[in-house]
């Protein structure tokens, strides 16, 4: 665990660098230095989100972002001293009373009492009297149950300095709380790795999310900040990224079933042929290779994310080169490199890793690199688990973007929650493949589309 008095001489040794001496305001932020207070790494994807949203308003303003880390119950007080232009760290903006400013809300999350099912779960806010709570300090979590005390003035609660929301949630599972106040988009991400978290109750209206500025900010650098944001609401990218970091909590829900089986009647006839091809080619079952280009591309043959993977399989420049394929936008080139890269990644494992696991490991290694999955099977070989089972690796995958577990490894730090979340969005949609094309001859696209109007409305129902 970290030490906070570390963190907070870490913090302040970053701040006096940046602006040349303790004490000292910020500079004006238009002469092309914007410091900004960002989220620590280890906050998962609500830290990725954020530092993206940052470095997205710096090229807007045409300015270079410095960025300051600092644990989320000093921002309030760094803002104050005016030691940043701004923080895009989440702020729950009906609650501050102070005299910040804030940009608009870009988030709406609910604030939950999450609890372990085994330990009976409170029904009310009553209810919540005499139970173990945690919270981790400074967070909007925290400024939710400070509401509710005053509904209940006994409510009582832990602060867990120094950890992050994912590790105190995995407390809960293990039965270390009876609870611990967390968001929709958090508990949604924990119980990919803990499926006996359950929400109990709603413990205060939901979180508005916005960005905190001094009470003394620039009036342009705010108009700034509206601009931005009803830019990227406007022009959808705001809703993308979203999607890119939040969009798995809500997988292969009904609406979910929908975007894919209407796919697969519309889109999926096209490139049938080729996942075909490259399943003869590769051994590989062609339903897995289509559920696999469907997470990475949504069969886009000209995809492109924002860090340069390209093509219907989603391959960087390197691993296209050394499977041999010049143009990532060809579709046939891209779905038989991306086949073979898959099956080179299972031939590099240890011969004793079984099927299924194997393949599931393979399509971690896939989204992170062999080498990060290397590291995660090394931690669950540390923790006593099995480092072949695709069920005990995936627990320690997210670990990978924490210091105190990527410091101790080969290839550092790596968002391994992001494979998690491939691997089991691809096991759904290649279990609903299996279910609603069963391994026979291709057949045509038009016999396909009308085969399969009947299947969608009955899973639909």
């Amino acid at each position: 665990m970290r030490n906070p008095t570390q963190c907070m001489q870490k913090t302040i040794i970053s701040l006096c660098l940046l602006l040349s001496g303790c004490g000292q305001q910020v500079p004006a932020w238009n002469g092309g230095n914007l410091v900004i207070i960002v989220p620590e790494t280890e906050q998962g994807a609500k830290a990725e989100l954020e530092r993206e949203l940052a470095q997205l308003f710096a090229v807007h303003l045409d300015a270079r972002l410095e960025a300051v880390t600092m644990p989320q119950d000093q921002v309030l007080t760094a803002l104050h001293g005016n030691q940043a232009h701004f923080a895009v760290v989440s702020l729950r903006r009906e609650f501050i009373a102070s005299a910040l400013h804030f940009s608009p809300v870009y988030q709406s999350v609910r604030e939950l009492v999450v609890c372990n099912r085994n330990r009976s779960p409170p029904k009310k806010l009553a209810d919540l009297h005499r139970r173990k709570l945690a919270v981790v300090p400074g967070s909007t979590q925290e400024e939710a149950l400070r509401e509710a005390k005053n509904k209940l003035p006994s409510l009582q609660w832990q602060i867990r300095r120094g950890y992050s929301m994912a590790e105190l949630l995995a407390e809960v599972a293990k039965g270390k709380f009876d609870c611990a106040i967390a968001n929709e988009l958090q508990l949604a991400d924990a119980r990919n790795y803990h499926p006996n978290l359950i929400a109990a109750l709603d413990i205060a209206p939901p979180s508005r999310l916005a960005w905190g500025f001094p009470g003394n900010a620039d009036p342009a650098l705010l108009r700034q900040a509206q601009i931005f944001f009803t830019r990227i609401q406007l022009d959808g990218t705001l809703y993308r990224l979203m999607e890119r970091y939040y969009g798995h909590h809500n997988r292969l829900h009904k609406m979910d079933a929908a975007a894919f089986i209407t796919g697969i009647r519309t889109i999926l006839p096209r490139y049938r042929r080729l996942f075909e091809e490259a399943a003869s080619v590769t051994g590989e079952d062609w339903r897995l290779l289509a559920a696999l280009a469907y997470q990475e591309s949504q069969w886009n043959p000209l995809a492109i994310s924002h860090t340069n993977v390209r093509g219907m399989m989603m391959l960087t420049e390197d691993t296209a080169g050394r499977m041999g394929l010049k143009n990532r936008f060809d579709a046939r080139g891209s779905i038989l490199a991306g086949a073979k890269y898959l099956a080179l990644l299972k031939k590099q494992m240890p011969a004793r890793i079984p099927e299924p696991d194997r393949t599931w490991l393979a399509l971690a290694a896939y989204n992170q690199g062999y080498g990060h999955l290397e590291d995660a099977r090394i931690l669950a070989d540390r923790a006593g688990m099995n480092p072949d089972s695709w069920s005990d690796v995936k627990k320690w995958m997210p670990r990978l973007n924490q210091p105190r577990y990527y410091k101790t490894l080969k290839r550092g730090y790596a968002r391994g929650g992001e494979a998690v979340i491939l691997v089991e969005s691809i096991r759904n949609y290649y279990d609903m493949l299996k279910r609603l094309e069963p391994e026979q001859t291709s057949i045509a696209a038009e016999s396909a589309s009308s085969r399969l109007t009947e299947r969608t409305q009955r899973l639909l129902r």
